[in-house]
């Protein structure tokens, strides 16, 4: 996992096998789609997820967390290429 710290920033991305998993500092995303197969390169892979989700989990039972996370604010900017 290196230096992926869950809710640390908004920069970090972690890959494993199939999945990019995105740091936020409000949510961490995960996108893809993976195998675990019954081999070596399968282990190697569910150990990192389960090491990344315990992170999580660790993280956000420190916290005092809402019922649910209001939509996050969208700002329109001016196109620069116009």
């Amino acid at each position: 996992m290196g230096n992926f710290v869950p809710y640390q920033n908004e920069s970090d991305v972690l890959r494993v096998g199939g999945l990019t998993i995105e740091n936020r500092v409000d949510r961490v995303t995960i996108t893809g789609d993976i195998d675990l197969t019954a081999d070596q390169a399968g282990l190697a892979d569910a150990r990192a997820l389960h090491q990344l989700l315990a992170a999580v989990v660790a993280h956000l039972e420190a916290q005092s967390l809402p019922d649910h996370l209001p939509p996050p604010v969208a700002t329109i900017v001016n196109n620069p290429f116009e």
